[in-house]
Order: C-alpha cells, then structure tokens, then sequence
C-alpha cells in the first residue's frame, strides 16, 4: 500500500511545473513623415487600457501610442497616421528649441539664469547672484554646464528621494539621473530610482513631487487608491507640481540635449 509520501512524490511527477509569465514582446517603433519631418511612433501595451491613446514624446521629437491588450501594432499605426493633423499642430505649438550658448538663458530651480564664459581656460561652473559662469572653451560650453547640472540634479534629487524614503518606510536600491525623454522619473522592480537630470531646472517644489512620487513606487507598484494616499499624505502640493509639469515640462526639453 502506498505511503503518504509515495502519494506525494507521485503527485509532484504528475504536476506541470508553474511557468512564469510571459512578457510581451515589445513592439517595433515606426516613422511617420509629417509637414517633411520624420517622427518617430513608439508604441507601448497597457494592461489596463481601454483604447488607443496618442501623446507628444516628453522631448517632442515624436510621439507614443498606447495600445490595449489586444490591439496590433498596424491598428496601432494606422491610428497615429490618421492622427497626422492632430501631431502636426501639437509640434507647430511647441516652444521653440533654446540654445546654451554664452549669452544665452537657461533655468536653474525655476529662476532664469545668464549663461556666461568665465573666460578662464580651466576651472568649473559657479553661480554669481543670476549668472552661470562656465569656464573653458566655448566649444565644450553645452556639455560642460549640462555634466554640472546633472551633478546638481543628482544632489537634490539623493535629499529628496532619502527624505521621503524614511518617510515612507522604504529603501531603494541605488538612483541613477539620466535624460529620460518618456517619464520624469521611474522606479523599477529592484528598486533603482531613475531620475530626469531636467527636473533641476523646475522649481524645487517639482522635483520634490517626482522624488514623492517614484519613491512611493517602492511601497506600491501601482497607481491605485493606496498609492496615492501615500503620495499626498507626504506630498501635499503634488497638483500643483503636477499643472506646472503639465504647463511648462515642454520648456525643459526645449534645451540642449545633452551627453
């Protein structure tokens, strides 16, 4: 007669082993030739969407479509395209692209500030009362104020981003700042904490919204009820951040690219 364990054992063999979930596979991008521009369609699938929905790119060199489950890529791309007149106004009202240049103007935590040559072969960038002072060639002038700015965003977003996580009663992983062109910021599964180097130009109320908002990420990987009380128990002011992101973000990428 067989045992307990032998009933056991035979079940185990007879069970299929639990396979995980298969990802989907992401959805190759396309171009769309518009007003003689080539703009680039990127498509993302949502599990909860209900319908196709179209957006301008956080950079506006494009667009994304958002798909439902069961929608395909050509349906997909057939929505944009019949949306041409749609894209093209909303590129022709965007602001136009600002140079950083010596003499130009750049954003620094909401305040505008000169951008000036220092002069000065070797040395750093300074701030002097509402004038970035950037040393070295004029050649290497974007580049070196946009590493400084990183730097600067790196700083304010670490404070924030450990401030809200003892809040919050959570620990990331590590932070990294980059120029994201889809999302201010992002919190992945590992607990990496990805940060837009432009939010340092906004007001410091703005980054201090995102940093609320991807660390509570680490508690709920969600945008459910849950999540949003956290949110706005720690971030009162997160409409706010929110209508200023929604008005001026277009303004942020309007800047030099960047590295």
């Amino acid at each position: 007669m067989p045992t307990f364990l032998d009933r056991a054992l035979g079940l185990a063999r007879r069970s299929k082993p639990i396979e995980p979930a298969k990802q989907p596979k992401p959805i190759e991008p396309a171009l769309l030739a518009i007003d003689g521009r080539s703009i680039s369609v990127t498509f993302r699938r949502h599990a909860k969407a209900r319908r196709l929905v179209l957006r301008l790119s956080r950079d506006r060199s494009g667009v994304i479509v958002t798909l439902p489950p069961r929608v395909g890529r050509k349906e997909a791309l057939d929505f944009a395209q019949r949306s041409s007149n749609w894209i093209a106004e909303r590129l022709a009202a965007e602001p136009a692209a600002r140079p950083v240049v010596a003499g130009s103007t750049i954003l620094l935590r909401g305040e505008e500030h000169r951008i000036v040559q220092s002069g000065s072969r070797r040395g750093t960038v300074n701030l002097q009362d509402d004038a970035i002072l950037v040393a070295g060639d004029a050649a290497h002038l974007e580049r070196r104020l946009v590493d400084w700015l990183k730097v600067e965003a790196r700083h304010d977003l670490v404070r924030a981003s450990e401030a809200y996580a003892m809040a919050m009663g959570v620990k990331f992983h590590r932070l990294t700042v980059r120029d994201q062109k889809s999302r201010w910021g992002s919190c992945s599964s590992d607990g990496t904490l990805s940060y837009s180097w432009r939010l340092v130009l906004a007001p410091p109320f703005v980054l201090d919204y995102v940093a609320a908002h991807e660390v509570a990420h680490l508690k709920h990987m969600n945008h459910g009820r849950q999540y949003w009380r956290l949110v706005l128990t720690h971030c009162p002011h997160a409409a706010r951040a929110k209508t200023w992101l929604k008005q001026h973000g277009a303004r942020l990428h309007a800047y030099a690219a960047g590295p």
